[in-house]
């Protein structure tokens, strides 16, 4: 049982049921991070505002996206993420092998060589910041990124970490 109380999608009202609407218009569902956000409205505005942002990123592809969300949930044992973000990649054509490649080795997804290398260059730095060079920046430039679109990708797995952490903290942290 959550330790805090969200506003239900059947009872919510004003900026909160239009977001809401909007969400289960695209997804089919309202993720429970969206849910934890309904708390406090400014943040659930900021939340909306980050999905919208990232789902017309001129740079940053769905693909690329799902993946960096789906293996730094799995990362963080982000229970409701992981399960969410398999199945994303799943309706994307991943198989299960193709899925538990990529675990293990970031550079084996199913992306174009460019996205990859910021797949990979993600997962170091959520995994060991410290571990990160000015070769890895100078690399990603090399291929065409932009210090924006960098920060945007790791900004992007840095946001599932502090899902993650506010997920588990509230109790909320469940499969779909």
């Amino acid at each position: 049982m959550p330790l805090i109380k969200t506003i239900n999608p059947e009872n919510a009202e004003g900026q909160t049921k239009e977001i809401f609407d909007k969400m289960q218009k695209t997804m089919g569902v309202i993720p429970a991070p969206l849910q934890l956000a309904s708390v406090s409205p400014l943040m659930l505005k900021v939340t909306w505002q980050t999905i919208q942002y990232y789902s017309q990123h001129p740079n940053l592809g769905f693909g690329l996206l799902s993946t960096i969300r789906y293996l730094v949930a799995r990362q963080y044992n982000y229970v409701f993420c992981t399960s969410f973000n398999k199945n994303i990649l799943m309706m994307q054509g991943m198989s299960e092998e193709d899925i538990e490649k990529i675990v293990g080795d970031p550079l084996q997804a199913p992306l174009e060589d460019k996205e990859r290398d910021m797949l990979a260059f993600v997962m170091k730095a959520i995994k060991t910041p410290d571990a990160v060079v000015q070769e890895d920046m100078d690399h990603l430039h090399e291929l065409g990124w932009t210090d924006s679109d960098i920060l945007d990708a790791l900004t992007h797995g840095t946001n599932m970490v502090g899902s993650s952490i506010l997920m588990k903290t509230f109790k909320m942290d469940q499969t779909c």
